[in-house]
């Protein structure tokens, strides 16, 4: 398995980001190699454009070929946030840096043996930087907003989660392979490799994104990271609501509180539920009154999720 050896002042100074170039990674796994339903309707509009840029351009076809292998992903496309608070061109400027000879090195890496012949060409990197920008522009950046909301609403559960068990808990929260081994070891997934410590690190960043399984981040030796699967990831699937509290507390109310098992917007909640931005206003403010609900600002959104009350009044199906 892969340990990272952590240093206590590093693990004390990491942090969330949200990573426009992230979730672009994921969306291109999405349409590469889609794992689950809700990810095959998400790629269902766009396949057909996306698959008539493949057509034109040969060398794309055999980067993603030797890209994406079963345990491992190469490394231009799982750089490590060198900001705080980045943005896709930014991100996208990073990978711009990386010569043609780095992305070649990037993908023997990834699959050992001579690389496709095509791929010895100049011109590697520019397409490499034209693919990114694609899927963020045909597929990411239309969503955006909404993606970002999600995003930051899961860091906010994930930091509340924090307080009350510590990193020990957050990090067995992220993926199945992922954990927290003591003595300054953190397990990040279960592939035969040698420890790696991170002595040199500056940076140690946890990264949500829309996807199954998430994967290492890194730009060795100064900034390393993980991505792991944001809560209500894209597919919005209506909960079940428990018999009988519509004709407790109205159905518009028991529509909103079974759907915050994690952090959401109002503009979210009306989105989902089909309600006025007032309406849900009003509901939230009766059940936030009620103790059903509490709420905490990220950035420019209030985010707003269940009490223990509210949980146990959804019963087991909804609440933790």
């Amino acid at each position: 398995m892969s340990i990272w050896r952590v240093p206590v002042d590093l693990l004390a100074r990491s942090r969330f980001i949200v990573s426009p170039m992230t979730d672009t990674v994921a969306a291109l796994r999405a349409l590469h190699h889609p794992a689950r339903p809700w990810q095959h309707a998400w790629r269902q509009p766009h396949l057909g454009a996306y698959r008539q840029m493949l057509a034109r351009r040969a060398t794309l076809r055999a980067v993603l070929a030797a890209a994406f292998q079963p345990r491992w992903t190469a490394d231009f496309l799982t750089l490590a946030p060198a900001t705080a608070a980045p943005d896709f061109a930014e991100e996208l400027a990073v990978v711009a840096e990386r010569g043609d000879d780095q992305i070649r090195a990037d993908l023997r890496a990834t699959r050992p043996g001579p690389l496709p012949e095509i791929l010895s060409a100049d011109g590697l990197t520019a397409e490499v930087v034209f693919l990114l920008d694609w899927v963020w522009g045909h597929t990411v950046r239309p969503e955006w907003p909404n993606r970002r909301r999600r995003l930051q609403a899961d860091i906010v559960a994930r930091t509340a989660r924090l307080s009350a068990e510590g990193w020990a808990g957050v990090l067995a929260g992220f993926n199945p392979g992922m954990r927290w081994l003591g003595d300054g070891c953190l397990r990040v997934n279960d592939y035969p490799a040698a420890p790696l410590p991170l002595d040199r690190a500056e940076e140690l960043v946890f990264v949500p994104a829309h996807c199954v399984r998430g994967w290492v981040l890194w730009d060795q030796p100064t900034r390393f990271g993980m991505v792991y699967p944001a809560t209500g990831i894209l597919a919005e699937t209506t909960p079940p609501v428990p018999e009988g509290l519509d004709r407790l507390i109205g159905a518009n109310r028991a529509a909103i509180l079974v759907r915050l098992t994690s952090p959401l917007s109002t503009s979210q909640l009306a989105s989902v539920t089909g309600l006025s931005l007032g309406s849900v206003g009003d509901h939230l403010r009766v059940l936030l009154d009620s103790g059903l609900v509490t709420k905490r600002r990220s950035g420019r959104e209030v985010l707003y999720w269940q009490t223990s009350r509210g949980a146990t009044l959804c019963g087991p199906a909804t609440g933790e």
